[in-house]
């Protein structure tokens, strides 16, 4: 990898001094000196320039030095530039061959592997990509773009065809796609899809909403007024940020590259407090809206500040966490959470790199198994309580309709995190439940 890190790091020093235009937004961030990183027992609280700044984040990635890059993609301006996010991106995703170097992936086997479900909303959503950016290319540079992101996706989810697409995942493959080039990205949104995001790749997206319960919790614990003031809004209204990683909502791509150095150095909860301090800093917007407002609480919550000062939500928002952590939040918020969810399986970027592809696949399998068990819970629930309604005599009747309520409602709760001896037949409980509601049927 030395050689690799050496070309990088000359040709960054190089680009510093005449970037404009598109490549200028790849690392605008460059052109903030000083930047300041964080004190630590690591780093140091001095200024540093941006060249010096390169050398570090490289010197990091030799070194696979996680804790390290996580405080300089924390610091302002996080990796500076794409030249750096080239290789450190991989390095925090564990996106590196057995001799150090970066992996890449050109093989294209991959097209004759079978057609994946998902393709033809692939195609729907590629068809509207790189809206924003890059913004100094001609039409046909944009069409060869929109084909290489529609290759990569395709060829991800061709590879791992338990994976199931969701709009929006196009918005974070592309910016992959530009900052790492077309031989990089492949195995590097592998290990994102499978390990990072695959709460999003499930069957439905039950994993998704389930980290947006978190905020309520995070809310209620730093501004409990706020919290009372919101609370008869859904938390739906962050689903589309939190999903894709904000790019479906972050217009520049220098702001949503830097918000990836800072998401992808952390833990995937980060991004639930980013949103959390997000509506914090805007409680004297959301206060002047009545609470009788539902509507406009909820779009006022669903659209991100504008300007986005993005260096402060960084900071706040590592602030909140570390006051706050998820082991802490009330009402049991984070025990909610599955313990195959990426928020529990990536607590910290050494466990994440370190984890493999079969890895992923095995924790979504488990995953998605007790998805479908909480299903036929929530199905049985929900017949029981139609029965007790419609099904209301006789007394015994009415006991039994009860019981099995009960019996699910039980499920529910120990079966959820698979840790229960019942947990692991549940998918055998739910039909029987279902014969026994069969069963009442029959006895009116």
């Amino acid at each position: 990898m030395d050689h690799e890190l050496r070309d990088s790091r000359d040709a960054i020093l190089s680009s510093h001094r005449s970037r404009r235009s598109f490549d200028a937004a790849q690392g605008h961030n460059a052109s903030q000196s000083p930047c300041r990183e964080p004190s630590s027992a690591r780093e140091k609280d001095l200024l540093i320039t941006p060249a010096d700044k390169v050398t570090r984040i490289l010197q990091s990635c030799r070194d696979n030095d996680l804790d390290a890059l996580t405080a300089l993609a924390t610091s302002p301006g996080g990796f500076v530039d794409d030249g750096t996010r080239k290789t450190a991106w991989p390095v925090l995703l564990g996106s590196v061959a057995g001799s150090g170097t970066i992996a890449t992936d050109e093989d294209e086997t991959w097209r004759s592997l079978p057609r994946h479900r998902d393709e033809d909303q692939v195609r729907l959503d590629v068809d509207r990509s790189f809206v924003y950016y890059p913004n100094d290319q001609s039409e046909k540079q944009i069409q060869v773009k929109k084909q290489e992101l529609s290759d990569l996706i395709t060829k991800t989810l061709r590879k791992h065809p338990a994976l199931c697409y969701f709009q929006g995942y196009h918005d974070i493959v592309q910016v992959f796609l530009l900052v790492l080039g077309v031989a990089r990205a492949p195995p590097a949104v592998e290990r994102l899809s499978l390990l990072r995001i695959r709460d999003f790749m499930l069957p439905s997206l039950s994993a998704a909403i389930s980290h947006l319960q978190l905020l309520p919790s995070i809310l209620h614990a730093s501004d409990p007024v706020l919290c009372k003031h919101v609370e008869g809004t859904q938390p739906f209204f962050a689903l589309a940020a939190t999903l894709t990683l904000y790019a479906h909502d972050i217009q520049e791509y220098g702001d949503i590259a830097r918000l990836f150095d800072f998401l992808l150095a952390h833990e995937a909860v980060v991004s639930v407090y980013l949103y959390a301090e997000i509506i914090l800093s805007r409680k004297q917007e959301l206060l002047e809206i009545d609470d009788d407002e539902p509507e406009m609480l909820h779009f006022t919550l669903s659209k991100l500040p504008n300007p986005l000062n993005l260096e402060h939500l960084i900071s706040e928002t590592v602030v909140l966490f570390q006051k706050y952590p998820p082991e802490s939040l009330p009402f049991r918020a984070w025990r909610s959470i599955s313990s195959y969810s990426v928020l529990k399986t990536t607590r910290s970027p050494r466990q994440l790199a370190g984890q493999t592809l079969d890895d992923g696949q095995v924790l979504f399998d488990k995953q998605a198994a007790q998805m479908r068990r909480a299903h036929a819970v929530q199905q049985v629930m929900k017949d029981t309580k139609r029965l007790m309604w419609v099904y209301r005599r006789p007394a015994g009747t009415l006991s039994l309709t009860i019981l099995i309520g009960l019996l699910a409602l039980w499920l529910g709760k120990h079966g959820a995190a698979g840790n229960s001896p019942l947990a692991s037949s549940a998918t055998t409980w739910g039909p029987t439940l279902g014969t026994l509601v069969a069963f009442l049927r029959g006895h009116r």
